[in-house]
């Protein structure tokens, strides 16, 4: 008998009354492990309607209060992080290791979100005009809701539900269907840290409840990572719906590596960035490009280090990379280093044949040399455990090439020329620049968020810009009698 999900509203489970569900696999074996529930309209307007009044009450509770709760949300997180990871592991399949840097990632947004009393501090102005005052405030837009991908399970809810509650929102999350216990788990901790029932809410579904989610009229912003179609296709329906949208979309990141870069350092950081999390990660490496005569050295430099990775379950601490999310996934993914193949690019390492085991969802290290910009392998985001190598003549080759792609994510350089990389950092056409750094995943104080179709809406994810995306300002002129020509008496000398 396999294991039912069920949402979490008001401070509790409640079983889903739609009759609909979806089956959640252990991708390392190809089991069936437990059937999520997938919410109605009617199931999420209960939803929303629970969260309204919690965000009613949550609004007036002071900073110092919100930030005690995140502070006790923060310890409790740390502390059961390996909890979290198996559970991160069981369904997405990444190791264990990769689970518990995705906390650690995670978790620093709650730190962040921790300062909220100095992070809603507006500005003054005494006297802007005879006897008038001046002053801003940024306050909460009610209820707010995020969906979210299974390729970050935790890390990716954090980004929006630290942030959006320390503001005094409540908040709604709707998890991918394929890993969706990750979410629960979170609202067990913040209902241990103290938050109060029906601040933050989780509702699983699939399209039915996403289409619920923007059209619902008492939702005032949603944020959402995930592909490009269905960026655009949530900001366009939200918006539409008078509703705030931050919606990050796929990605397509190089690493332009000139002739002076040091191999074997550019080798290292390429494969920890294109292989890690089997490549399921919007800020993973998929295209090295490779400048003139340090095309061979890299190509060869990376192809020494694959054999060396040990794809298996992420349980197993010897794995360094565990299976793809679903079958269908992995055999999509198969299916882009069989048209690169086509298309003549030269099969390096070839993943589809590997040593790795025959249950699960596996797919080996891929690695693909001469690929051109023409070429499936190249245009689409695969999202799985295959780099490419294109190779150009020259630094403006590579540029141009980097600059003509229509995703702008992240993307990163190497070399030892700091002429280069702050020419590369300044040209560059891309949300997120690494120099000599393969991930360049800002830190929580900064924000997160690509450019071109890696990005729809005004703001970045997390940090200042994602404090701003959960309020809204409101700018205060107040005037008072004069007191010097007041008849109270102020107990003090009247002075001008």
């Amino acid at each position: 008998m396999t294991t039912r999900i069920s949402h979490w509203i008001d401070g509790r489970l409640h079983e889903g009354g739609s009759g609909r569900s979806a089956p959640v696999y252990n991708p390392a074996t190809g089991e069936v492990t437990a059937e999520v529930d997938l919410a109605s309209v009617e199931e999420l307007d209960a939803a929303v309607q629970t969260a309204v009044v919690a965000a009613r009450e949550w609004r007036h509770t002071s900073l110092s209060r919100r930030a005690a709760v995140l502070f006790a949300f923060r310890e409790l997180l740390h502390q059961r992080t390996p909890e979290l990871a198996a559970i991160i592991t069981a369904e997405h399949g990444k190791v264990l290791s990769d689970a518990a840097g995705e906390i650690a990632r995670g978790l620093e947004n709650v730190e962040f979100a921790t300062g909220v009393p100095n992070l809603l501090k507006g500005g003054f102005s005494e006297q802007a005009a005879t006897g008038v005052d001046v002053y801003n405030i940024r306050q909460p837009l009610g209820v707010v809701a995020g969906i979210t991908p299974f390729n970050f399970p935790a890390m990716v809810p954090l980004w929006m539900c630290a942030n959006a509650i320390a503001c005094g929102n409540a908040f709604i999350l709707k998890p991918s269907e394929k890993d969706p216990s990750a979410a629960l788990f979170l609202a067990q901790l913040w209902k241990e840290a103290g938050l109060p029932d029906g601040v933050f809410t989780v509702v699983h579904g699939d399209k039915v409840a996403v289409d619920a989610i923007l059209d619902h009229p008492a939702v005032a912003a949603v944020s959402f990572v995930g592909s490009t179609p269905i960026a655009r296709y949530i900001y366009e329906r939200g918006t539409a719906n008078g509703k705030r949208v931050q919606a990050l979309g796929g990605a397509k990141n190089h690493a332009l590596v000139l002739p002076d870069a040091d191999i074997e350092m550019a080798a290292d950081a390429v494969v920890s960035a294109a292989y890690g999390s089997a490549g399921e990660r919007c800020m993973a490496l998929s295209v090295a490009v490779a400048v003139g005569d340090v095309a061979q050295p890299l190509v060869d430099a990376i192809a020494a280090r694959l054999p060396k990775l040990t794809v298996g379950a992420g349980t197993d601490p010897d794995s360094d990379m565990g299976p793809l999310i679903t079958a269908e996934h992995r055999d999509k993914v198969a299916g882009y280093v069989d048209a690169g193949e086509s298309a003549g690019a030269a099969v390096v390492v070839d993943g589809r044949t590997g040593d790795h085991p025959e249950q699960g969802f596996f797919l080996g290290t891929t690695l693909l040399d001469h690929v051109t910009p023409e070429m499936t392998v190249y245009t689409d985001e695969i999202f799985g455990p295959v780099l490419s190598v294109v190779r150009v003549d020259t630094y403006e080759a590579g540029l141009d090439l980097i600059n003509s792609n229509q995703y702008a994510n992240g993307t990163a350089i190497f070399t030892r020329d700091g002429g280069a990389a702050r020419q590369f950092q300044y040209d560059v056409e891309v949300g997120m620049v690494g120099i000599n750094v393969p991930i360049p995943v800002p830190v929580a104080y900064y924000s997160f968020g690509g450019w071109k179709d890696s990005l729809f809406g005004d703001t970045h994810m997390y940090g200042p810009e994602g404090i701003n995306f959960y309020t809204r300002g409101k700018v205060v002129t107040q005037r008072w009698p004069d007191p010097a020509t007041s008849s109270v008496d102020l107990g003090f000398p009247r002075t001008r």
